[in-house]
């Protein structure tokens, strides 16, 4: 297919090089953007090196993601935000348009490390959705990277302390990123405590955190399907209300 044929299918593509990159992405990966726009975006977007080596990749989804991973990280090149504290560049292997990972001052195994909005902001209800899905895509971005240098690891752990009562102890938002490995943990669950107890300053820490008292599987019992279902039509009605 020429240039001339692929322009003509993607009719849009002055409006699509004006989006941040982090839509782009999204509507890639959603199937929403043909694959021969995206390759005319990646050499509009992109320079051309990078444009024609990432192009024999198969799957224009990862093309995409995988381009912004090592085409983003430029602005990488100052120190940035992380709610009070400044993160030195060094610290940074990753940025995009409104996030960046950095690696972890007290991991809890190897390969911890953290994503964070550009923003500093406490809460995800706090971010625009397009920071929002930002952040996100760029979990993914980082999960990736970690399988290839973690050969041996097959599962993650992903999570967000979402507000002060969650045990967040800096107040932006930011996702824990630990890679799994068999016999990392003698008993697997002790890691969210961890995760609840962690800090990057000792004086951060809480002296006395909320537990969560989460009984034994075999101390718990099974709901009825009414009381399920009845709560499961609250929260219907809720979307239904909000036009969700």
């Amino acid at each position: 297919m020429t240039a001339e044929h692929i322009t003509r299918r993607c009719s849009g593509l002055p409006l699509l090089l004006s989006l941040p990159l982090s839509v782009l992405m999204a509507a890639t990966l959603i199937g929403r953007l043909p694959k021969a726009c995206t390759a005319l975006l990646l050499q509009n977007r992109f320079p051309p090196s990078v444009a024609r080596s990432s192009s024999r990749k198969k799957g224009y989804p990862c093309l995409l993601v995988r381009t912004m991973a090592s085409s983003s990280n430029e602005s990488s090149d100052k120190k940035l935000n992380f709610g009070p504290w400044l993160i030195s560049k060094e610290h940074v292997f990753h940025t995009s348009s409104l996030s960046a990972a950095f690696v972890n001052l007290r991991p809890l195994v190897p390969g911890h490390v953290l994503v964070m909005s550009l923003r500093v902001v406490p809460l995800l209800a706090d971010l625009s959705q397009e920071e929002y899905t930002d952040l996100w895509l760029t979990v993914r971005v980082v999960q990736d990277i970690l399988k290839q240098h973690y050969t041996s690891c097959q599962a993650f752990n992903v999570a967000v302390q979402d507000g002060r009562d969650a045990g967040q102890s800096v107040p932006h938002v930011h996702v824990h990123i630990l890679p799994r490995k068999p016999g990392d943990y003698e008993r697997n669950d002790d890691i969210y405590d961890d995760i609840q107890n962690w800090a990057p300053r000792d004086d951060l820490q809480a002296k006395e955190k909320p537990k969560l008292d989460v009984p034994d599987d075999a101390d718990r019992k099974d709901r009825t399907t009414d009381q399920m279902a009845d709560e499961a039509k609250i929260y219907r009605t809720l979307l239904a209300s909000n036009k969700l």
